[in-house]
């Protein structure tokens, strides 16, 4: 269902703004096209990894940090996808209560 809504429309919120009697406001103050909000994750998550991966191999880890590499790939990795799939749900969570 989310998949039909988010496919319909151009314009997709990319900002929404924050304040301490609404943590999560209603008001969005940013939109996007649809290709560049539903891609912004992933691609930051790219260069990101990516920058892990060079100094992973390029440089030398500390005494006691050379198994470290493997976990610490996993857990930013899982970071990034936990943000994408909140940045999702924030989407959809907009969509449904404008009605669009």
């Amino acid at each position: 269902m989310a998949v039909l809504i988010i496919s319909a429309i151009f314009a997709l919120p990319m900002q929404w703004m924050i304040s301490r009697s609404e943590p999560l406001s209603k008001t969005v103050i940013g939109s996007a096209p649809r290709a560049l909000v539903l891609s912004f994750t992933p691609v930051l998550a790219i260069c990101v990894l990516g920058l892990f991966n060079i100094g992973a191999m390029t440089l030398t880890p500390r005494p006691g940090q050379e198994g470290m590499v493997i976990p610490s790939l996993i857990f930013i990795g899982s970071g990034f996808v936990a943000a994408h799939i909140f940045h999702l749900w924030l989407i959809e969570k907009t969509l449904r209560r404008n009605g669009d």
